[in-house]
């Protein structure tokens, strides 16, 4: 039973949120609390005065924003506590939106100030088309902000959503004064503290307490008895499975640089959050207690140390014992690999593991036998589902300002696109280099580490294209005479795949109706289903 122990024991979560609304520094603090680092960073104005412990590439670092999903494990409370902390910048949101499909369980960061933006309902959506459970953790609660019942109307409306506070704000801005946790029907009131674990200053059961009108004074006491009268009122009862279903999504409030209500949202998360859950395959569902190992890859990433030019595959253990130096079938490639150094995280902190459980995400260093998508397992033939691609929005051709450095450019490139970031297309005469990412920062970042990592000197021009179109078809004959009539539009995707490059809608319309015997699919998943 030692696999259903470890299976139990085990939370892996993402955390989500529009950037600046203090995903990283709340990620830190749950670190923190959990024991795995001493004292934290303070992350102000987006400029990081001692780097964050989940920013790890050097283009985070000068720009203070998360641009790389990390992987952070600690033991909290006797779970193992896993979590994935992804970019809130819209431009990476291809990153974030893979990272969902490895994890059980979300938390999404909400400004007080902001309240719902744009990118947060995008990321919601995600979330509810996989039923993935919610916790919601309103941050920044020591400036001034929305009312906390106008934030709670918001969430409702915008995100379509129940909720249900768990904890309470007493007082905003400079009245803030801590959070009271109507889970526990507790409340704990610390110091201010922005760089370690603050002591507990008085813990008091009972809101009739006189020495709670003492500590927050009688107005913010008695403000406090009424709010949450309402809340008893107005929202049902916390009921678990429906938060486990994706119905309901607890919400709770505090200040992570301060470290109010991180405590409060971090012992409730690790007692009511789900364990593992399974996935659905091209198969069948593969449940986490089937005996025999499988996982998938959802992330690549070059470089992680850049003293050491190694590539790590980040894989998900969905079911059975991941053991090392043990040979496992590589699905797509039908060949068998070993792996003498899988490894586990703590951001760019690595340490070798000799097993892994399902809920872990693991390190495989990878000479190029990966892709993300791609299914480890004891021998079945089946492949995870559900690994989204996307389809370019921006395109630029990638072009080399230094000769002598070709090799490295290539080699740079290639090893980025794998990383998911960007998909590379490449056309004839010449073997130009066309880049079509889903937002500009990407170039920026590709560029910046392409100059860096590789010693490849390299800039971007912009080219006018609408959208990339892989093309299928069992007519060749019109295949042919398509390829007569578009081959400057023409490229190979890194799979040797055809792809048209439309300049605009009407071009691409045209295109679908001269030649009803070719389909052009607008995002790379067709690949999936040819094979």
């Amino acid at each position: 039973m030692k696999n259903q122990e470890a299976i139990e024991k085990r939370r892996t979560f993402g955390i989500i949120a529009h950037p600046d609304a203090g995903k990283t520094t709340l990620t830190e603090k749950l670190l923190l609390f959990g024991g795995a680092i001493q004292t934290a960073g303070a992350v102000k104005n987006n400029k990081i005065k001692k780097t964050a412990t989940s920013d790890f590439m050097e283009i985070e670092k000068q720009r203070g924003i998360s641009v790389a999903t990390s992987v952070m494990a600690f033991e909290y409370g006797g779970k193992q506590v896993n979590i994935l902390d992804t970019p809130g910048h819209k431009d990476f949101a291809e990153d974030t939106y893979r990272t969902l499909t490895a994890v059980d369980s979300v938390i999404l960061v909400i400004d007080c100030a902001n309240g719902v933006e744009t990118q947060t309902e995008k990321l919601m959506e995600v979330c509810r088309m996989r039923n993935t459970p919610v916790i919601i953790f309103v941050n920044k609660m020591d400036r001034e902000g929305k009312d906390a019942f106008t934030l709670l109307d918001e969430l409702e409306d915008k995100l379509d959503i129940k909720v249900r506070p768990l904890t309470w704000p007493i007082g905003m801005g400079d009245r803030f004064k801590g959070v009271y946790n109507i889970y526990k029907k507790g409340l704990n009131l610390f110091q201010a503290n922005k760089t370690k674990k603050a002591e507990e200053i008085i813990a008091i059961q009972d809101l009739a307490d006189p020495q709670l009108d003492e500590l927050v004074t009688p107005k913010f006491a008695e403000e406090l008895r009424e709010e949450l009268d309402i809340i008893d009122g107005v929202y049902d009862t916390f009921d678990r499975e429906k938060y486990l279903s994706g119905e309901i999504a607890p919400v709770f409030f505090g200040s992570a640089v301060n470290n109010f209500g991180v405590q409060e949202l971090l012992d409730t998360f690790i007692e009511i959050s789900p364990s593992p859950i399974g996935r659905e395959t091209d198969l069948r569902f593969v449940s986490p207690s089937d005996d025999k190992f499988s996982g998938f890859v959802f992330k690549i990433h070059a470089n992680l140390d850049p003293k050491h030019r190694d590539r790590i595959a980040f894989l998900r253990i969905v079911s059975g014992k991941f053991e090392r130096n043990k040979f496992y079938s590589h699905v797509r490639l039908a060949k068998n690999f070993k792996f003498p150094n899988p490894t586990s995280f703590m951001a760019q902190d690595k340490s070798v593991i000799d097993e892994a459980f399902p809920g872990d995400v693991i390190g495989l260093y990878d000479t190029g036998n990966f892709k993300i998508g791609d299914t480890l397992t004891e021998g079945e033939k089946m492949m995870f589902k559900g690994i989204p691609s996307f389809s370019p929005e921006i395109f630029m051709e990638l072009e080399n300002l230094d000769p002598l450095k070709s090799k490295q450019l290539d080699k740079g490139i290639h090893q980025l696109t794998d990383e998911g970031v960007a998909q590379m297309f490449v056309m004839q005469p010449g073997n130009r280099k066309i880049v079509g990412t889903v937002g500009m920062l990407q170039f920026e970042v590709i560029q910046h580490r392409l100059i860096n990592e590789y010693g490849a000197n390299c800039r971007f021009v912009p080219k006018n294209y609408y959208k990339a179109c892989w093309i299928t078809t069992t007519n060749e004959e019109q295949l042919e005479s398509f390829k007569r009539a578009k081959g400057n539009y023409l490229a190979k995707d890194k799979d040797d795949n055809l792809v048209f490059l439309a300049e605009t809608q009407f071009l691409l319309t045209m295109a679908e109706q001269d030649y009803p015997d070719l389909t052009f699919h607008k995002t790379s998943e067709f690949k999936l289903e040819v094979k």
